[in-house]
C-alpha cells in the first residue's frame, strides 16, 4: 500500500485527512509535529507527505527544507490557512510540490494526492503517456503513432504541467509563476495565448483537451481514464 505520512499539529484535521485516505486504500501514518514525522522517515518508507504550514516548534517549511537538504524527494503537499503568493513562494523555494488552503476539502485533498503521485513517477520517467501520445521531457517532442511534433519551450513547459495534473485547476498566476518565474515581467495574458497555441496546435487530437474553468483558470483533461 503508498504509505503517507500526515504532519498535523490539530487532531480534527488529522483524523479529517486520515479517514479521507483510508477511504482511498491509502495507509495513512500520522504526526503530530515535525520532530515526529522525522522520526517516523528515519524508521519507515513514505510515498507521499501531507505537511500543515504553522506548527508549534518547527513548521513545515523548515521540516520541507530539512528533508530536501537530506536527499528526500517524494512528493510534498502543503496545507496553510493563508493564501498568499509571498508564502507560496516560500515553500516553492524549500521544495513543496503543491499547495492546499483550509479548509481541507476532502475531494480536493484526495485528487491532489493522486496527481502529485502520477507527476512523481512520471518525473522519474520524464514522460508521459496518455493512450498514443508519448509526450517526451527531454527533446520537448510529442509522438502519436507517426506522427512527431516539437514545441517551443514554454508551450511543451505549459502542457506538461497541465498533463501532469489532469483535472487540477491552475489560475494564470500559479501557472506564470512555475513557467515563466516568479521574476518574469510578462503579463498573466501570455498564458491566455500560449493555451491558444497548443489548442489551436492540437484541435485534432481526442486523447487530451485544455479546458477554461470561468473565473478560476485552466486544468487538463486526459481522455484515456
Amino acid at each position: 500500500m503508498i504509505r503517507i505520512l500526515v504532519v498535523e499539529d490539530e487532531p480534527n484535521i488529522r483524523k479529517l485527512m486520515e479517514a479521507a485516505l483510508l477511504d482511498e486504500r491509502f495507509s495513512p501514518v500520522l504526526a503530530e509535529n515535525a520532530q515526529e514525522a522525522l522520526n517516523i522517515i528515519d524508521e519507515q518508507h513514505i510515498d507521499l507527505m501531507i505537511t500543515d504550514i504553522m506548527m508549534p516548534g518547527m513548521d513545515g517549511c523548515t521540516l520541507t527544507e530539512q528533508l530536501r537538504e537530506a536527499g528526500y524527494d517524494f512528493p510534498i503537499l502543503m496545507v496553510t490557512a493563508r493564501e498568499s503568493i509571498k508564502d507560496k513562494r516560500k515553500g516553492f523555494l524549500v521544495g513543496t510540490d503543491d499547495y492546499m488552503v483550509k479548509p481541507v476539502d476532502e475531494e480536493e485533498l484526495i485528487l491532489r494526492v493522486k496527481a502529485l503521485l502520477r507527476r512523481a513517477k512520471i518525473v522519474n520517467e520524464r514522460r508521459i503517456t496518455i493512450g498514443q501520445v508519448t509526450l517526451n521531457y527531454d527533446n520537448l517532442t510529442i509522438n502519436r503513432g507517426t506522427e512527431r511534433e516539437t514545441l517551443p519551450q514554454k508551450e511543451f513547459m505549459l502542457l506538461y504541467k497541465l498533463l501532469s495534473y489532469p483535472g487540477i485547476i491552475f489560475t494564470r498566476m500559479q501557472l506564470m509563476d512555475e513557467i515563466w518565474g516568479f521574476d518574469s515581467e510578462s503579463a498573466e495574458h501570455t498564458v491566455s495565448v500560449h493555451i491558444g497555441r497548443l489548442r489551436e496546435r492540437f484541435s485534432g487530437w481526442s486523447e487530451f483537451s485544455i479546458e477554461t474553468v470561468r473565473g478560476l483558470g485552466y486544468k487538463a483533461v486526459r481522455n484515456d481514464e
